[in-house]
């Protein structure tokens, strides 16, 4: 059974073993970064579990003005909770629980919930082989990025609530 609940700080640990082993070098944020979008966005933090287990996570901000590329916007540095457009900032599953349809269903229920928060968008990047998954989940596909995070090319797209 899937068990979904806002990230705690004493997750932050796990989810930054889960962030570090899905993601290239730079790419996934550091174990400061994760306690920070706890402590300062737990709305914005879901994670899921599977018996008793983390096993994912997504985890976002929220802006008034969407300027994606941002890398402060990682820090939350611009974050205002009130603000009706969502940047996703990692969505990950566990290596080990992959291919059960978990990130789907964390998608989604991540959608009901800003949804009923009332907020306006949702923004990701994603690498180019993240494209079409993202679209079958109601994404459209924006522009590449001017984001150099991680030294990797990303791709924007946009989900209107």
């Amino acid at each position: 059974m899937h068990v979904f609940r806002n990230a705690l700080p004493a997750d932050a640990n796990r989810c930054f073993e889960i962030e570090n082993s899905a993601y290239e070098g730079d790419e996934a944020a550091t174990h400061e970064k994760i306690a920070k979008r706890i402590e300062t966005y737990p709305d914005g933090f879901l994670i899921l579990e599977v018996k008793g287990h983390v096993v994912g996570f997504i985890n976002c901000g929220c802006a008034y003005e969407v300027e994606i590329s941002d890398e402060d916007f990682k820090e939350l540095v611009g974050h205002d909770p009130d603000a009706p457009n969502v940047v996703i900032m990692s969505v990950v599953v566990d290596s080990l629980h992959q291919g059960q349809g978990l990130s789907k269903a964390l998608m989604y229920e991540f959608e009901k919930r800003m949804r009923r928060m009332g907020k306006a968008t949702i923004h990701l990047m994603c690498r180019e082989h993240h494209v079409p998954l993202y679209e079958k989940f109601g994404y459209r596909y924006l522009q590449p990025s001017a984001s150099e995070h991680g030294g990797m090319i990303w791709h924007e797209m946009l989900m209107t609530l």
